[in-house]
Order: structure tokens, then sequence, then C-alpha cells
């Protein structure tokens, strides 16, 4: 086998097999170790060169909604107290309309009652008037 003499120490193929899988290992975790390092470091970056967006065109966009809704609000109001009124009213109206139609029942009860004694009262001066002896 191949031995390598290195400041004293010999190494044989199965410890330079060792020290190269380790000085690889090595190697990796340092070049890994950079790449997270630089990645880090522009990450870094970016995070303290970001700047909000604007938007205050949506804040202003979101003023003129809520001056809208306000004034829907206050319209839905006006037309909710204007029913309420129109409700009550309407109550009023068929409150007043069964009073009227009451009313009408009774005049047409009492004119159908006074036609009754009329047709009454003549049928009794034409019989009267026929019965009469001076009537011939």
């Amino acid at each position: 086998m191949a031995e390598v003499d290195v400041g004293g120490i010999k190494f044989t193929g199965g410890k330079m097999s060792a020290v190269l899988i380790a000085l690889s290992t090595a190697a990796g975790i340092v070049w890994g170790a950079a790449e997270f390092y630089g990645d880090y470091m522009d990450m870094k970056e970016r995070i303290q060169s970001y700047e909000a967006p604007d938007l205050s065109s949506i804040e202003k966009e979101l003023a003129v909604q809520n001056q809208k809704m306000d004034s829907i609000q206050n319209e839905v109001g006006i037309v909710m107290q204007e029913l309420d009124t129109l409700s009550g009213d309407l109550r009023d109206i068929k409150i007043d309309l069964r009073d009227e139609q009451k009313r009408l029942y009774v005049l047409e009860t009492t004119t159908q009652k006074d036609l009754l004694d009329i047709r009454k009262s003549i049928r009794t001066q034409i019989q009267e008037a026929l019965e009469n002896p001076l009537s011939n």
C-alpha cells in the first residue's frame, strides 16, 4: 500500500482517505457557510433598503367610499323615518275609513227604515182615501 510521510507521521491509504474526506467535508462546510452568509447579507441589505409602497391613493379612495357610505346610511335613515310616518298615516287612514264605513252603514240603515215608514204611511193614506165614502 501507499504510504505518505508528513511531519514524521505516516499516512496509509485508509488514513489518507479519511483525511481527504474530512478535508472535503470541511471545505464544503466553509463554502456552505460563505454562501449562507452572502445570502444573509443580501437579504439584510434588501430589508434595510425596503420602502413601504405609497398607499395614499388607496387611502383617498377609501375616504371617498366612506363618505359615500355615510351619505347612503343617512338617506336610508331618512327613508326609514318617512316609512314610519307613512305607516302611521296609513293606520290613521284605515281608522278613518272604518269610521266612515260605519257612518255610511248607519245612514243607509236609517234611510231604508225611513223609506219603509214612508211607504207604509203612503199605503195607509191610500187605503184611507179609497175607503172614504166621500171620495166617490
